[in-house]
């Protein structure tokens, strides 16, 4: 074939490949710098600033912010350190600096809590955490750590004075650097608390103790008497020995059975011998509690009874000696 004739097919073919190469992309792209970037090391690579930085873009070029923080890097700064890496042309889109995000994970001052409680826990052999009161020192704050560390904190280094009740320990996270490079120390003072029951309000004398009339608190132990209650179901259905004031801690002597009979009221006797029961109407002379002996008057027979509390307006007769005639008033 002609060559003079190869020439036009020649020319586009290579037009037909231009064409083609930049409808599919393949032109290089353009390096431009970015608006902003979040980064995860402790260094900022040529291509957390730039897209489409090539090979270069692995290459550290600045110090990042510190974890949880944010920096901004001046566009000229931007330009020199890409010029010194290879990259003669870049796009600035006309702004003025970079801002970078230092992506880390936060540790709030509870979780920090919660691992000087477990400490206190394993070195001092308590129930749980819920029985430690933890009081930080004054300058402690939610600490930053690596996004990847994402393990629970603990307490390395636990000290506890008893005496003096203070604490000192340095918090670890697995697989954090940051801790290892610069290491936190916690100190403070801590208490081992109990529950106990108080009074809600004031609670008059022989008054019934209602669910509604208790709090459930936490105080320090060494605050707490040997005695005190510590269970509502010790309390709740107790009547008060004596008047009780709100917020007051309750001992077994501030209770005692609530009376089921009252002073001359009516009642009903129940008489029993094996194989029979009887009732009849009767006036207490005595009030009495569930089990308590009180004299009874059994107003058909005009006989005083000794009979026992049984329940709310119902005494029990059947001690020895005692007749069908006492509880039904025949004659003996």
């Amino acid at each position: 074939m002609n060559p003079r004739l190869l020439l036009p097919v020649i020319a586009g073919l290579f037009l037909l490949l231009a064409t083609g190469a930049g409808a599919t992309g393949l032109s290089p792209a353009v390096p431009t710098i970015k608006v902003e970037a979040t980064i995860a090391s402790d260094v900022v690579r040529l291509g957390d600033l730039i897209d489409n930085a090539g090979p270069a873009a692995a290459i550290p070029v600045f110090h990042a912010p510190d974890l949880g923080a944010s920096g901004t890097i001046q566009t000229h700064r931007v330009l020199e350190v890409a010029r010194q890496n290879g990259i003669a042309h870049l796009d600035t889109r006309g702004l003025q600096e970079v801002t970078i995000f230092r992506a880390a994970r936060m540790i709030p001052i509870a979780d920090l809590e919660a691992a000087i409680a477990e400490a206190a826990v394993r070195h001092l052999g308590l129930a749980g955490t819920a029985d430690v009161s933890i009081r930080f020192d004054r300058d402690v704050r939610a600490i930053q750590i690596e996004p990847g560390a994402v393990e629970a904190p603990r307490i390395a280094r636990f000290a506890f004075d008893a005496h003096t009740g203070r604490f000192e320990g340095f918090v670890d996270v697995q697989g954090s650097l940051s801790l290892r490079r610069n290491p936190v120390r916690l100190t403070g003072s801590l208490v081992e608390t109990a529950e106990i029951v108080v009074v809600a309000r004031a609670i008059n004398r022989g008054e019934t103790v209602r669910d509604s009339d208790i709090l459930v608190e936490r105080r320090p132990r060494t605050e707490i008497a040997s005695d005190v209650l510590t269970k509502t179901a010790l309390v709740v259905g107790q009547a008060a020995r004596r008047a009780l004031r709100p917020s007051q801690t309750l001992r077994p002597a501030d209770l005692m059975k609530p009376d089921l009979v009252g002073r001359n009221e009516i009642v009903t006797i129940v008489f029993e011998v094996p194989g029979i029961t009887l009732t009849a109407r009767g006036k207490s002379a005595d009030a009495g509690a569930e089990g308590d002996t009180v004299s009874v008057l059994n107003l058909q027979s005009k006989r005083v009874l000794q009979a026992t509390v049984r329940g709310p307006g119902l005494v029990v007769v059947g001690r020895a000696g005692t007749t069908i005639a006492d509880a039904t008033g025949g004659t003996r």
